[in-house]
């Protein structure tokens, strides 16, 4: 059994893959070997798997950093592994696969950090949303204060650190840090559901929807038109174009590749 498999296991299907954390005994709290392991998941995906759903065992999504774990760091180190967080996180959101994030139990520092950092994210009742940084005497360090900020507005993050509180799946989707609020037991039935959808999109499409649209958010008013009108000129020059307007026009389903 390699070390990766102590994190967590893979489910290949098709266009679909699932992967899912098993530290149960650690609520599938972050560290160094789960943000490795999880790597190497989608890094040796195959070529046809267009959709991932990631969960969590036990009844929990991720309960944040492993306090168990944490060592004391230089400045410099300390850089260091941030930004191997921050890299991992990035591939998830732009390694070209869809991330539909089916939610239990805690999502809290870096579990929340993670879920940001995919595409979909469904919550059932169990689920807490959390940053707790400011009473374990640290920073949020895995891209929390971009994607999560990016979410919520800075000045409710500001807020949601300051006092700890902690948000229901409700609040969680009223303010946007989940996409759906489903009932126990409904989020992976729901994200496979949504998975199979999002797999059957043009490919070109979801690419570009994963690629470019957080990145206009950043851009200017009139650097985002404009990237626009390129990623709309690229997109609609696609095989998969014309199959979907032949398919509008002829009242059936498209067969896009």
């Amino acid at each position: 059994m390699s070390d990766h498999a102590k994190y967590l296991t893979t489910e290949v299907d098709g266009q679909i893959a699932t992967i899912t954390m098993i530290r149960t005994d650690k609520r599938n709290a972050m560290s160094d070997g789960l943000i490795a392991a999880l790597e190497d998941a989608y890094v040796t995906l195959p070529k046809e798997v267009r959709v991932v759903i990631l969960t969590g065992a036990g009844g929990h999504f991720c309960s944040g950093l492993d306090l168990s774990e944490h060592v004391s760091r230089s400045a410099e180190d300390g850089v260091y592994h941030s930004r191997n967080w921050h890299r991992v996180m990035e591939m998830i959101q732009f390694g070209g696969k869809v991330t539909i994030s089916a939610m239990e139990g805690a999502v809290i520092g870096g579990g929340l950090e993670l879920a940001a950092s995919t595409h979909v994210r469904i919550a059932e009742p169990s689920v807490i949303f959390q940053l707790p940084e400011g009473r374990r005497g640290i920073f949020v360090g895995g891209g929390a204060s971009v994607r999560v900020g990016r979410i919520l507005g800075a000045d409710r993050m500001v807020e949601m650190m300051l006092t700890g509180r902690k948000y229901g799946a409700e609040d969680g989707l009223r303010l946007g840090l989940t996409h759906y609020s489903v009932a126990a037991g409904e989020a992976l039935p729901l994200a496979r559901k949504l998975a199979e959808q999002i797999a059957g999109n043009a490919p070109m499409s979801n690419y570009f929807m994963v690629q470019a649209l957080s990145r206009i958010n950043d851009m200017s008013r009139s650097d985002g038109l404009f990237t626009e009108s390129l990623c709309a000129a690229l997109v609609q020059t696609t095989p998969d174009a014309e199959e979907g307007l032949n398919a509008f026009l002829e009242k059936r389903a498209p067969v896009f590749r």
